[in-house]
């Protein structure tokens, strides 16, 4: 049921009110006695919030509601408003006809696999621990303290010299994440907005950042003096940027220059299995390094709370610091990012002093993509010694083969039925030749069965 990112699927197929209303009783059952509960802005969401405050009042606990707020700000408010846990109804970067429920710890970190099934066998087997007519949970509004606590957070998190406040566009993306515009807006810079209208079937663009939905972005950045461009996703968790010539920034270069600013000598940063060798190298000229996780914000957040990882990020724009949130917070990128660009100078040139390396994707379809990564895992090792130097192969995430001039991929998609293939090295010649080696290692083992 629950995916990296919490429960997530189509409105009235996967997502209801009767699953909703079940999440908010398994909550309240295993022994959460405050429940925060806030939602983005899809239509659906109205009933879904509903439905599952309703569940943790029904077994006995409280529900403070912060009504419509990016994730990070719900997130953030399980320990400021001292609850048990949160609940984010949202499907972050999925279209509009999805909905779905992220949960949250004080810390700011999702659910981890204990918590995730103890709920889900509730939700299985029916078991919940209803409350007497007379036992009932409360429920009060506390949507400004939360959202208020966000954004004093975020000021407190950074500074910029307002003689050299940077000019910015922010979009919104139609979605919950307003506190990026007012916080910039406070800090000094001039600010202006692109899709600020809080609107759940997105229509400026689509929900999830990418190069491909950020051309009007993109344009306006190019066309006007504005310094950078800010866009967030629908619950706001993630950033993307467009520099200020009006290029979209590589999702690995923006990853390598967060952690080169968060990390000093024996820092580590965090990153999943996918993550380019421009990262590693930007970390190794500050002696720094890089640890690698499964792929998913979530895993990402369990590494930074190690003691000596002072940054985790995702490429897909999930950015973790761990001394402010485990959840991934775009508002807070957003400031960070532009904290960088007013001390360190114009967003274009910090990019292009990131090395950035050849690298090869594709999708292979496949039947049964699980029996088909068992027999790639079993070719990889008859093939690649991990007793030569510089060969190491790690399988906590697909099969990942990192050699002296670069490295390969091969892992399954979570919610599609394929398997995804990356390559990258250094030389353009060797890329090729990985990605092919790793292509055909695929190919070979779809055939075997």
């Amino acid at each position: 049921m629950f995916g990296t990112s919490g429960i997530r699927g189509p409105v009235g197929e996967e997502i209801t009110a009767t699953l909703a209303l079940s999440v908010g009783r398994a909550l309240a059952s295993e022994g959460n006695r405050r429940v925060v509960v806030g939602r983005d802005v899809r239509e659906s969401g109205t009933f879904l919030h509903e439905a599952l405050a309703a569940g943790v009042q029904e077994c006995g606990a409280d529900v403070v509601d912060v009504g419509v707020a990016a994730t990070p700000t719900v997130a953030r408010a399980v320990s400021t408003l001292e609850a048990d846990a949160g609940v984010v109804i949202t499907a972050s970067h999925n279209p509009p006809t999805d909905n779905g429920v992220k949960l949250w710890t004080p810390s700011g970190k999702a659910f981890g696999p204990d918590r995730r099934e103890a709920i889900s066998r509730r939700l299985r087997e029916d078991d919940y621990d209803l409350a007497a007519w007379d036992e009932l949970g409360s429920r009060r509004s506390c949507e400004t303290t939360a959202a208020d606590a966000h954004v004093r957070s975020l000021r407190e998190s950074v500074s910029v010299s307002r003689t050299d406040a940077p000019n910015v566009v922010v979009d919104l993306g139609n979605g919950a994440a307003g506190s990026t515009a007012r916080v910039l807006h406070d800090l000094g810079c001039t600010v202006r907005t692109l899709n600020g209208q809080e609107d759940g079937s997105f229509p400026g663009r689509p929900s999830e950042p990418t190069r491909e939905t950020l051309t009007d972005l993109m344009c306006m950045v190019a066309e006007t003096d504005a310094d950078l461009g800010i866009a967030h996703d629908g619950d706001g968790d993630r950033m993307l940027a467009v520099d200020g010539t009006g290029a979209f920034v590589p999702k690995d270069a923006l990853l390598a220059l967060f952690a080169v600013d968060a990390a000093g000598s024996g820092d580590r940063v965090a990153a999943p299995v996918d993550t380019s060798l421009a990262v590693d190298d930007a970390l190794a000229d500050v002696g720094a390094s890089l640890t690698r996780t499964r792929v998913g914000d979530v895993y990402v957040a369990e590494r930074t709370a190690e003691s000596d990882v002072v940054f985790g990020g995702e490429p897909s724009g999930a950015w973790i610091w761990p001394d402010q949130t485990l959840c991934p917070d775009g508002p807070l990128a957003a400031c960070k990012l532009v904290e960088l660009v007013s001390r360190d100078g114009p967003l274009s040139e910090l990019v292009s002093d990131i090395e950035t390396y050849p690298i090869e994707r594709d999708s292979i379809e496949v039947t049964e993509k699980s029996a088909v990564m068992e027999r790639v895992r079993e070719r990889v090792e008859r093939r690649y010694d991990v007793a030569e130097p510089g060969i190491e192969i790690d399988t906590r995430d697909g099969v990942r083969v990192s050699l002296t001039d670069g490295w390969f991929l091969v892992r399954k998609s979570g919610t599609q039925p394929l398997v995804r293939v990356t390559a990258e090295a250094r030389d353009e010649a060797v890329a090729r030749e990985l990605f092919h080696n790793a292509r055909e290692l695929v190919r070979n083992a779809t055939a075997d069965h």
